[in-house]
């Protein structure tokens, strides 16, 4: 089983999994931002949320200790959440598809040229540009009043008060950054130039082929 690849493609490939199942991961995962509220800790990522406040018996706040996500899309706190969900998932989803081809590129023959290759960093470079653009965008939705109260009160745009950033924020950023301008570059070697026998080869293939089958329709 011949690969489409050169060594430096399958390295690509491996790569462009890693960063696509990394930013992937992040995004899921409601660890971007880090507080408390009523002595518990509190986490967010862009739609989903770890502990929150209800109303108990005797209308005194409780905290329930679970994650989830938010019941709609309207219920996401700020704008600039709601902007950076569809933007980093849209950024995410490509990832994970150039990825998806560059492995399967690692199994079959002719399924990548260079140019392919080139284009397929170009779809990548774009994923991961949205997805910075996510992160960036994700600041701005710290003065929002659910923010607020988890951050002591005091956090602003840029500003996160007693909050701090999680890990899954910096390895949304890691792997946007490292599919923008490694795997983008490692695409451009990533395929193989097609050799003009291969090509004469897969003409009169596909020509036999389609006489055979035009031979076959016109029998009586």
């Amino acid at each position: 089983m011949r690969s489409s690849l050169t060594l430096v493609g399958t390295f690509w490939a491996f790569l462009s999994l890693i960063t696509a199942v990394a930013s992937s991961t992040s995004y899921f995962l409601p660890y971007w931002l880090f507080g408390s509220q009523l002595g518990k800790p509190v986490s967010f990522s862009t739609f989903r949320r770890c502990n929150y406040p209800v109303r108990g018996d005797g209308h005194n706040l409780i905290m329930v200790e679970e994650c989830g996500r938010y019941a709609s899309f309207t219920a996401i706190p700020s704008l600039a959440w709601q902007m950076c969900t569809v933007v980093t998932g849209a950024g995410c989803a490509l990832l994970l598809l150039v990825a998806l081809a560059a492995v399967l590129g690692c199994c079959m023959e002719e399924l990548i040229s260079r140019m392919m290759g080139r284009c397929m960093g170009a779809a990548q470079f774009v994923g991961g540009l949205l997805i910075s653009s996510g992160c960036a965008l994700y600041p701005l939705g710290w003065n929002s009043p659910e923010v607020m109260q988890t951050c002591g009160n005091v956090s602003n745009q840029f500003q996160l008060g007693t909050c701090r950033l999680g890990w899954a924020y910096y390895c949304a950023g890691g792997g946007a950054a490292a599919a923008m301008l490694i795997c983008t570059w490692l695409s451009c070697f990533a395929g193989r130039n097609p050799k003009p026998v291969m090509l004469v080869e897969s003409i009169m293939r596909n020509t036999n082929s389609y006489a055979m089958e035009l031979d076959h329709c016109l029998k009586p």
